[in-house]
């Protein structure tokens, strides 16, 4: 059984969506054990209690130290026995010493086709809004492991969505959001939780 604890600061729809795969079946094997905000509004913590997940806040504006906040959010999943760490749109940075021990063992999903408009400062509607402006014709989603860097952990999947002409930044965020988001990042889970998914350097396969 994958133990899982999904890290969260808004609304919480790619954790709903994960809940409501765990509930269909579409997830399996699996326990969301723990669900953890660094904001005390954050909607995703009823998220986790409306489905009887254990809701944390954690924030480092708690702490008097980054590192002591670090330490914290270690022991938090350690003390849970985590096995798989999912950030779902978690606007905290991922210290090292949680990504050392969960080397391989964090995922991320980000709302566009890594490489393109991702790093430092692309997330949210940022991310969009470059799209757009680009001009590109084709969006998505990619979901794939921290690592130190931002966003350049190994893919593990990635799900093209096409941009529409009149498209806003908010429309196309939605679009990927149902398009992809939504069904990558529960799939990953459950391709993880089964043993499916594989890590050689920056290069991931899937048993099909």
């Amino acid at each position: 059984m994958l133990k899982v604890a999904v890290l969260v600061s808004g609304g919480g729809t790619n954790l709903q969506a994960i809940l409501d795969a765990a509930d269909s079946g579409k997830i399996t094997n699996t326990e969301i054990r723990v669900v953890i905000s660094n904001n005390e509004g954050a909607y995703a913590l009823e998220r986790a209690k409306n489905y009887g997940t254990e809701a944390l806040l954690l924030s480092p504006k708690s702490f008097e130290t980054r590192e002591e906040f670090n330490q914290k959010l270690l022991e938090a999943l350690k003390e849970r026995d985590i096995d798989l760490v999912v950030l779902a749109g978690y606007l905290v940075v991922v210290p090292p010493c949680v990504i050392k021990e969960y080397e391989n063992r964090i995922i991320n999903i980000h709302p566009s086709l890594i490489p393109s408009f991702c790093g430092k400062g692309c997330y949210g509607l940022h991310v969009h809004e470059k799209a757009l402006a680009r001009g590109v014709k084709v969006s998505g989603a990619t979901v794939h492991f921290v690592d130190e860097g931002t966003d350049t952990g190994p893919i593990i999947m990635q799900k093209p969505v096409m941009v529409e002409q009149g498209d806003t930044p908010e429309v196309l965020q939605r679009r990927i959001m149902e398009q992809a988001e939504w069904n990558i990042l529960p799939e990953t889970i459950n391709l993880i939780a089964n043993g499916k998914v594989h890590v050689d350097g920056r290069v991931v396969t899937i048993d099909k």
